[in-house]
């Protein structure tokens, strides 16, 4: 059964110390319902889908199709405007606060605005800060803006106080699909340790060890999505993981 408020799920898992895991569907590599009876074994708390471009897939298809699958709540994390859908239970509305592109500031949002308005998805306000990864991912490319360097803990901790101060509900440290490397402990420690509000950190997470110490820097949920398509096994190994803190 799906929560009234996911967001009220991931405060209360906050609260109580709980850490959660996440899985992230790109609509145009999804063709198995293997990845997701995986999910539903090993106790994934999220489902999320979208991504930068959407070529071969259908985003309402591949949402619709999750959902006759399984319990699990999905969320959307918009790559463009029109990555919307009403058969999904909520959407991280994410103002890419690392960057100074006004399209993905509130441009964006406007447009969307009325279509969010009528639908019933349980709209979150996120701020979502791209960072360096060792190479261009395509969400630095397609945004055009430049992530936060990776040693500028400073940096990344005055931007996501910015973000709760401007209402934001989460903090999302991204280092993008495909990373090389993750966002670094001490990075995730400085920022978990300035805002209230829950922080999501994916992106080059490719194994339990860096899940868990990622939890242990402050991560309240942990975000995998290209590890899972090479080695679907990790499913299990990272929630196992996480979930035992």
């Amino acid at each position: 059964m799906i929560p009234k408020s996911i967001y009220s799920l991931i405060l209360k898992s906050k609260k109580q110390g709980k850490k959660q895991f996440a899985l992230l569907i790109d609509p145009d590599k999804f063709e198995s319902t293997k990845i997701i009876k995986l999910a539903e074994a090993a106790g994934v708390d999220f489902i999320m889908v979208g991504g930068s471009l959407i070529t071969n897939g259908s985003f309402e298809d591949c949402i619709v199709k999750i959902k006759e699958m399984t319990t699990i709540p999905v969320i959307i994390f918009p790559g463009n405007n029109l990555q919307i859908s009403k058969s999904a239970d909520a959407i991280f509305l994410l103002s890419l606060i690392s960057g100074r592109n006004a399209d993905l500031l509130i441009g964006d949002h406007v447009i969307a605005a009325p279509l969010l308005k009528s639908s019933r998805l349980e709209v979150i306000p996120s701020g979502y800060m791209l960072i360096e990864s060792g190479r261009q991912t395509a969400a630095s490319y397609m945004s055009n803006t430049l992530p936060i360097p990776t040693d500028k803990d400073d940096i990344a901790m005055c931007t996501a106080m910015a973000g709760e101060m401007l209402g934001l509900k989460l903090i999302y440290l991204d280092a993008g699909s495909g990373a090389q490397k993750n966002v670094t402990d001490t990075m995730i420690k400085k920022v978990a340790s300035a805002v209230d509000i829950p922080v999501i950190v994916g992106g080059g997470i490719n194994s339990s060890e860096k899940a868990v110490a990622a939890c242990k820097a402050g991560a309240d949920i942990i975000v995998v999505g290209n590890a899972i398509e090479k080695d679907a096994s990790l499913i299990k190994n990272i929630s196992s993981a996480i979930h035992k803190l």
